[in-house]
């Protein structure tokens, strides 16, 4: 009986837990104002609506997942379950196996308490049919050699299975060199931005916030910090891998398509943390080649725009960043083709006049704490550094 009372109490829990839960929460003022549990809180004031041309409005623009993307199923999608790449297809085999097994002792273990309820009901209801009190107590089976025999090996025999293939697992991802004919890609991270190098004999290509690779090679990536430790992860393409100052880690994939994969740094390196977000662009190998070939030309050196360019010379830009040909910054992302590039501000607002153009007039009003100093232009100088980098493709 003594089963029986607890299984009952714990079903009672149970439902007195789903009852509370889904007891409606729009109380009245009356019925708050009777209640004896305080004074009523009043009610948060409307936000305010800031005018057009705002910091506000400049936020409700924000492209974190562009529905329209290639490729179109499953776009903008940074769910695990959607992998794109080996090893995110082993990561997901192995949790689809954790969570069957998980499932399997839930309803085992459910369906023993279950049928202890029952059983406990029907004892009860023929004891009362008979004119007792109460029904017998349950059959003891303290010290079964079977039952206790099966309740250590069954878990000993799941760990061995889950410990042997999460073995084989990392073995598969976590390798120490890289695949054969893999495109080495180095990723430096920075707050809060991300910077890409492809090391190659004709020439080293470095570019920002958008890596672009070509579908069904091997990418290994050689990760570094340069100030906090930060972690790179694309859900479809790879597992999370950190970059710690002072020391380089490794990690690879293979995009098996085209299309645009998003990631997120995966570790809280700031106040901007959130807004340190990863484009991998996959290519087919023929336009990552074209892409490549054109990330080594030089800057564009376009005389209708001579008059942004002196501003961009002239002033603390090209100390922080780099254009080949007119400056070689060591702090801020590489700019020499930037108007190549769908987004600023790693990847979280649309690259547009507009856009740019607020960003250069004063970024810590779309990235609070961004280290880019507001240079205070004025009119004329910043629609014609605008009109400048707007030509760097």
């Amino acid at each position: 009986m003594r089963g029986v009372r607890s299984g009952f109490v714990i079903v009672f829990c149970i439902a007195l837990g789903v009852t509370v839960a889904a007891a409606p929460t729009d109380v009245s003022q009356d019925e708050t104002n009777a209640s004896a549990a305080g004074p009523p809180v009043p009610p948060a004031p409307a936000p305010v609506r800031q005018p057009d041309g705002s910091v506000a409005d400049l936020d409700a623009k924000l492209v974190v997942c562009d529905p329209n993307a290639p490729p179109v199923s499953g776009a903008g999608v940074t769910s695990i379950f959607e992998a794109e790449s080996p090893p995110t297809r082993e990561i997901r085999e192995l949790g689809f196996l954790v969570f069957a097994i998980c499932i399997g002792i839930f309803v085992v273990v459910q369906g023993f308490l279950a049928l202890a309820i029952v059983r406990g009901i029907r004892a009860r209801r023929a004891a009362r049919a008979e004119g007792v009190e109460s029904s017998p107590e349950p059959t003891q089976v303290y010290g079964s050699v079977p039952i206790e025999v099966a309740w250590t090996v069954i878990p000993t025999i799941i760990v061995f299975v889950l410990t042997m293939i999460t073995i084989r697992t990392i073995r598969d991802i976590d390798i120490t060199s890289p695949p054969e004919d893999a495109l080495e890609v180095v990723v430096i991270g920075h707050q809060w931005w991300w910077e890409f190098r492809y090391p190659d004999e004709a020439g080293e290509v470095v570019t920002a916030n958008e890596m672009h690779v070509p579908i069904g090679r091997p990418i290994w990536l050689r990760l570094e910090s340069a100030d906090v430790i930060h972690s790179f992860w694309v859900p479809r393409l790879a597992g999370k891998m950190d970059l710690i100052p002072g020391h380089t880690n490794y990690t690879w994939f293979e995009a098996d398509r085209a299309g645009i994969y998003l990631g997120q740094c995966a570790e809280y390196c700031g106040t901007q943390h959130a807004h340190m977000l990863i484009r991998v662009y996959a290519d087919e190998p023929e336009a990552f080649d074209a892409w490549l070939d054109g990330q080594r030309k030089p800057g564009v050196q376009d005389p209708k725009v001579a008059e942004g360019r002196g501003v961009f010379a002239e002033y603390a830009c090209l100390n922080c960043h780099t254009v080949d040909g007119t400056s070689d910054g060591m702090f801020g992302p590489n700019l020499t083709h930037l108007a190549s590039r769908d987004t600023i501000g790693s990847g979280f607002i649309p690259l547009n006049r507009e856009n740019l153009r607020a960003w250069i007039d004063d970024p810590a009003q779309l990235k609070i704490g961004c280290n880019m100093p507001s240079l205070k232009l004025d009119t004329a100088e910043l629609d014609a550094v605008t009109d400048y980098l707007l030509t760097l493709n």
